[in-house]
C-alpha cells in the first residue's frame, strides 16, 4: 500500500478523532508524502473491510511464488533483488535441499527479511504414485526441518506438481496453494521470454509459479516486478493475499488463488 494512501487514510482519521475539539491539530505528514512504501500488516489487519476496500482501490495485488529451492547461487542472488525492491515473496521449499551447504542460512534469511516459507515436501515426491504412509511422511519430514530451523509456524504446503488426492488431501493439516499462472519457466529457461508471459497475461490477484533454480527465472522475477510496478501492481506473500481479500484458508484445501478452489483428484 502506497504511503501516500496511508496519509490519506491518515487524515481521515485524524478528521473523525479531531472534529469540534477546539484545538486545531495539523500532524506533520511530510516525512510519508516523500516516500513509498507498505501499510504495516498489524495495522491493516485492525482495519474494518470497507475500509481495506477503500484503502485498497486502485492497488493490484499478486504473490510471486517459488519452487524447488532453496539453491545458494541463485536464491540468494534472487533475495538480493526482492529486498532492493522492497518486494515479500513465497518459496516452497524442499527438504533435500534445505540439507545442501549453506542452504539452512538462506532459509532463516527468508524469514528474516519477511517472506513466507512453504512446504514442497521433503524429495519433491509425487504424492499421487506414492504410498498413503510416504506421503503423509514426505510432508511430515520437510514440516520438522522448517519447524526445527525456523521456529513453530503453519507451513503452507505446496503439492509437488500441483496434484494431491482427496484422500491424501485429508492429512494435510496446513492450507494447500497451486497457482493461477504458470509461464513455464523450467522450460523456457529465457528471461524474457518468461515476463513477457506474466507481464501480459497477470490479473490482479493470480498466484505467478516460477523456480528459484534457475538464473533465468530469478532475472525473469525481478524483470516482471520492474514492469509490473509502475502499473499499480504490488506483490506480496500469498498468506497476505489472503488477509487481504478476507478470506481464510481452511487446512487439506487446495487453492487455485484465495477465492478460487482447485479441485483434488
Amino acid at each position: 500500500m502506497s504511503i501516500k494512501i496511508l496519509v490519506y487514510y491518515l487524515l481521515l482519521l485524524a478528521c473523525v478523532f479531531f472534529t469540534g475539539c477546539d484545538e486545531k491539530i495539523e500532524p506533520d505528514l511530510t516525512a510519508y508524502l516523500e516516500t513509498d512504501g507498505e501499510i504495516p500488516a498489524e495495522i491493516w489487519a485492525g482495519l474494518d473491510e470497507g475500509t481495506q476496500e477503500a484503502i485498497a482501490e486502485g492497488t493490484k495485488y499478486v504473490a510471486l511464488t517459488f519452487d524447488d529451492g532453496p539453491r545458494y547461487e541463485t536464491t540468494s542472488a534472487l533475495l538480493d533483488g526482492l529486498a532492493e525492491r522492497g518486494v515479500q515473496a513465497t518459496f516452497f521449499v524442499i527438504g533435500t535441499q534445505i540439507m545442501c551447504g549453506e542452504n539452512k542460512e538462506i532459509l532463516l534469511r527468508m524469514k528474516e527479511e519477511g517472506h513466507q516459507v512453504g512446504n514442497h515436501t521433503f524429495s519433491h515426491a509425487r504424492l499421487l504414485s506414492t504410498q498413503l504412509n510416504t506421503a503423509e511422511e514426505e510432508i511430515r519430514k520437510n514440516d520438522v526441518i522448517l519447524t526445527t530451523i525456523l521456529g513453530e509456524g503453519e507451513y503452507w504446503l505446496r503439492p509437488p506438481y500441483g496434484l494431491i488426492d482427496n484422500v491424501r488431501a485429508k492429512l494435510v493439516k496446513t492450507p494447500m496453494i497451486h497457482w493461477t499462472l504458470d509461464p513455464e519457466d523450467w522450460k523456457l529457461l529465457d528471461a524474457k521470454k518468461v515476463a513477457d508471459c506474466v507481464v501480459e497475461h497477470v490479473e490482479e490477484g493470480d498466484i505467478i509459479l516460477l523456480h528459484d533454480f534457475y538464473p533465468s527465472s530469478v532475472e525473469a522475477a525481478l524483470q516482471i516486478i520492474d514492469r509490473l510496478q509502475p502499473e499499480g501492481y504490488s506483490f506480496v506473500t500469498v498468506e497476505e493475499l489472503f488477509r487481504i481479500q478476507g478470506i481464510t484458508p481452511q487446512p487439506g484445501v487446495l487453492y487455485a488463488a484465495p477465492d478460487r478452489l482447485r479441485p483434488t483428484c
